[in-house]
């Protein structure tokens, strides 16, 4: 492609959002929410309830079906120091986080760590999880915040966090979590344990929407993306380019790809889910150059003349050519794809997505898909009285 500037202003894609406007609780119905539509630049206001008036003939959504897990725990010390441990993605005995769920006895984490200065070296915390079962943690990487986990019974990981741990709301909710966020700040079809963060554009979608998609034959289906904590990550360098772009693990079924590379319009339901779909195009073009490693670099894309990348059909049989020889059913990648304007879309056709943070890289994106149009939407989200952020309204956006 070979479109990516030499630098990226970061206050450029910036704008004043009053405290006022971030949701701070979900609504009482998820289907509430206010819908925006941007067609081709064309801007528009519903309720996310009619979401199939505004859809594309011919439209096939994809969700990100992951699942949030309680990732913060909470540790007292015997001077009654707290210390928050919020894990972040597991180094062993296995880095694949599904299978990181179904560990029994111990695991070793990467995970940030609140007042660490008060866990000494060698140090042993202990937490109760049931009248006769608890968990303890050991730091034994300080620098790389590092944690050995074990409990002293059978029970799967995800059991033992559900059992120990609170649901990470974004930090500037800036609140505490309460009964409600427990099914609210996950998706009505999550499935996989693994997140960290909920992919929150697929909030507002509800049984009553679910049905009008069945009755409209708006086509769907699923990939996994695990959401980690760097998605709040905010940028820090003047260049966005230097900005340290998160990696996130995804999960694509062979039936997947099948299914989509029948399709001609493309919605994706967030931008978790829009990451993951244009890494797999790009994994196919790694195959193609003979490289079989399903690891997406951040700025990979941009090395590639545009006359020259095999079409979205093409990418996608790669992908099934090789499962196929491997047989494989089901493949896991990591991403830390960086689309910023600049950056040509492969294979979605349609964005569903939030309100974002200023100047952060899910601003590049929106940027990146829509072009300078990005700042109609929010103007026009902000003079209509839109809800932003993770619990706020949504959009539909149709370059």
């Amino acid at each position: 492609m070979k479109n990516l500037p030499s630098s990226i202003d970061l206050q450029e894609y910036s704008y004043d959002l009053p405290e006022s406007r971030i949701a701070k609780e979900p609504l009482s119905n998820r289907s509430d929410s206010k819908l925006l539509v941007c067609n081709k630049g064309t801007i528009s206001h519903s309720v996310f309830k009619s979401l199939t008036d505004h859809l594309p003939p011919g439209s096939h959504l994809v969700f990100n079906d992951t699942r949030v897990i309680p990732a913060r725990l909470f540790f007292t010390k015997d001077t009654g120091a707290l210390i928050e441990i919020f894990l972040l993605e597991p180094i062993a005995p296995t880095n694949e986080i599904a299978s990181a769920m179904l560990v029994k006895n111990k695991a070793t984490w990467k995970c940030l760590i609140g007042n660490q200065k008060k866990w000494k070296d060698g140090q042993v915390l202990s937490k109760s999880l049931t009248s006769d079962t608890s968990i303890t943690a050991r730091l034994v990487d300080r620098e790389n915040q590092i944690i050995e986990l074990v409990w002293d019974n059978d029970m799967e990981f995800v059991h033992v966090v559900t059992a120990a741990g609170q649901i990470p709301l974004p930090p500037y909710i800036n609140r505490e979590v309460t009964f409600e966020d427990q099914e609210r700040y996950q998706t009505i079809y999550s499935k996989f344990e693994g997140a960290v963060a909920a992919p929150t554009a697929g909030l507002h979608f509800d049984d009553l929407v679910m049905t009008a998609m069945q009755e409209k034959a708006v086509s769907n289906d699923y990939v996994t993306l695990h959401v980690s904590a760097g998605t709040f990550q905010p940028v820090k360098t003047a260049n966005a380019l230097d900005h340290n772009m998160h990696s996130e693990q995804i999960v694509i079924t062979k039936e997947f790809i099948k299914t989509i590379i029948q399709k001609e319009k493309i919605i994706s339901v967030g931008t978790t889910s829009m990451r993951t779909l244009e890494s797999l195009y790009w994994y196919g073009v790694k195959l193609a150059q003979g490289d079989q490693l399903f690891k997406i670099e951040k700025l990979f894309p941009y090395e590639h003349e545009k006359d020259v990348l095999p079409t979205r059909k093409e990418c996608l049989k790669l992908v099934l050519n090789y499962m196929d020889s491997e047989g494989l059913d089901r493949i896991t990648g990591n991403t830390e794809i960086f689309i910023v304007p600049g950056y040509q879309f492969q294979i979605c056709d349609g964005l569903i997505t939030n309100y974002h943070l200023p100047g952060s890289t899910l601003i590049l994106l929106v940027a990146a898909f829509i072009g300078d149009n990005w700042r109609e939407v929010y103007k026009k989200a902000l003079a209509n009285d839109y809800r932003f952020l993770s619990y706020g309204d949504s959009s539909l956006l149709l370059p």
